[in-house]
């Protein structure tokens, strides 16, 4: 009886370490179950970006930095399109599914890691996610994002998003001051695609979006603080060397800048004329930017045109007809030469330090320090300048010539930046920061025309609109649901709020027809 028991017992010790052993050929080496926390990031940053740009293409019409060449494009009305394709809900997608549960994992793992550099960065990440989600969308769902015991998920109002971006960014300040624990620059230098792990760079990115995300609360009287605004700028970016970029390989489809002519996202859109309007002199009194020409491709004339939205080419001559796209070539294509931040391989945007200084100088306007706001207002046209030509360089377009020192001086002389602090209107501040914003920086560029309503008159000068020239879709043109009223905010994403969370869109209004023309709460007084 003992001998069997003994038999039976190594018999099951065997078949227990053969089975051990046959389990573990489901232990994937390369593809282990816990992530190291530095490798989320890059994926998260990529995915960032890309939602920028795959969004940007339909606000950007809204903005009017391009418009369709085919007339009565539904974005250009102010319309919208909410189906299954999920036009414009890539932000969404990303905040909540590609990031998501990511980010809370990158954040966790860093802090029992003692990582303070790359809790920092996860912090600034979540603030940034937010603060874009909801600038577009309005009310958004924050305190039950990630609970997975949910199936079904409530709206927060904006302004509980707002104070948790301020808290988030506060602590990744905290905590990318830091040196002790495990930061390490070279753990972060490959997988961070934004500054190699440069924890200082970090912490003026995290103070320059505290800067943004203050200053949209402009039309609130008890809580905009522009002194709060100015100081978080002079920690932030110190010139163009701490622009945050993110740079694409083009290896390969997805790997090449969305906006760039590989990618051919952009190849039925043409500038409008109210940007070529801010260029051209029309605007600013005669004075020609020499921005112009580095930015925009001319007409088979010899000038540069640009169209209306809603009416394609309109009544322009062929050779009127701003044929080119904004790669200076007539159709998409793989290793087209391109320019600005529109190359297959350009280092994209996300912050600059002259958007900075734009930010400064409505700041400093506002609490009435003018000669501060002229101060930062020439800064930011200066280093734009000088942005331009640093893309240009990169983008390697031989047609195209950089602005020179002469050119920048006497466009820095000109009318168009006022000699005495006096002269200088929101309205300057406001287009010249448009115009740095051109082309990447969609979501701020709206965020800042909702903010002054499409059409607000400058406050010193009655006659003249904070966007000079800036027209919405006339009544006989905007979209039907609108209702005549201009767009203010996207539905959330179709694929997830409509279908699977209907009720919770419901209570804030979202099956309304004219849901997007609700005005988002930075806008109100």
């Amino acid at each position: 009886m003992k001998k069997l028991i003994y038999t039976i017992a190594i018999l099951l010790l065997v078949g227990a370490s053969g089975c051990k052993k046959w389990l573990d050929v489901n232990n994937n080496p390369n593809n282990p179950e816990t992530v190291a926390p530095n490798n989320y990031l890059a994926p998260m940053q990529t995915s960032f970006v890309f939602s920028q740009q795959f969004d940007g293409r339909y606000v950007g019409k809204y903005i009017q930095n391009w418009a369709e060449i085919t007339s009565q494009d539904t974005w250009d009305r102010h319309g919208y399109l909410f189906n299954t394709a999920d036009p414009a809900s890539e932000q969404w997608r990303t905040v909540y599914f590609l990031m998501g549960q990511n980010l809370v994992d990158m954040i966790r793992l860093a802090e029992e890691q003692q990582r303070w550099d790359l809790l920092g960065i996860g912090y600034v990440m979540k603030a940034f996610g937010w603060q874009h989600l909801t600038d577009t969308h309005g009310e958004i769902i924050l305190k039950q994002a990630f609970d997975v015991s949910r199936k079904t998920f409530d709206y927060d109002a904006e302004p509980d998003v707002y104070i948790e971006i301020q808290r988030l960014l506060d602590l990744a300040i905290t905590n990318l001051k830091r040196t002790d624990g495990a930061v390490n620059q070279a753990y972060l230098a490959s997988t961070d695609m934004f500054f190699a792990g440069d924890r200082l760079k970090w912490l003026k990115f995290a103070y320059g979006l505290k800067a943004l995300s203050l200053n949209h609360l402009s039309n609130k009287a008890t809580l905009y603080k522009p002194q709060d605004v100015i100081d978080a700028v002079d920690l932030a970016l110190a010139s163009n060397a701490d622009n945050v970029r993110l740079k694409f390989t083009a290896a390969g489809s997805t790997s090449a800048n969305f906006f760039s002519p590989f990618r051919g996202n952009l190849t039925t859109v043409r500038q409008t004329n109210f940007f070529v309007n801010l260029l051209n002199g029309n605007q600013f009194g005669g004075v020609v930017d020499p921005r112009l020409r580095r930015l925009l491709f001319p007409s088979t004339d010899g000038n540069v045109y640009g169209i209306d939205p809603t009416f394609g080419y309109g009544t322009l001559t062929a050779a009127q007809r701003p044929t080119l796209t904004v790669w200076g070539t007539p159709t998409s294509g793989l290793n087209l030469p391109a320019n600005y931040v529109f190359n297959d391989k350009s280092s994209v945007p996300i912050m600059t330090y002259s958007e900075l200084q734009f930010i400064k100088a409505e700041a400093a306007y506002k609490k009435g320090d003018k000669a501060l706001a002229l101060d930062a207002y020439r800064k930011g046209i200066d280093a734009h300048m000088d942005f331009v030509n640093i893309q240009n360089a990169e983008s390697g377009n031989t047609a195209i010539t950089p602005i020179t020192p002469a050119e920048k001086s006497t466009f820095l002389t000109s009318t168009v930046v006022p000699t005495g602090p006096a002269s200088l209107t929101l309205s300057d501040i406001m287009c010249q920061k448009y115009i740095a914003l051109w082309g990447w920086g969609l979501n701020e560029t709206w965020a800042d025309i909702r903010r002054y309503h499409y059409t607000d008159k400058d406050p010193e000068l009655p006659l003249v609109q904070v966007y000079k020239g800036f027209t919405v879709p006339a009544q006989d043109r905007i979209f039907s649901d609108n209702l005549f009223a201009p767009v203010y905010r996207i539905r959330p994403r179709y694929n997830s709020e409509w279908v699977w969370n209907l009720a919770a869109l419901d209570k804030i209004g979202g099956k309304r027809l004219d849901f997007h023309t609700i005005p988002i709460w930075i806008t109100k007084p």
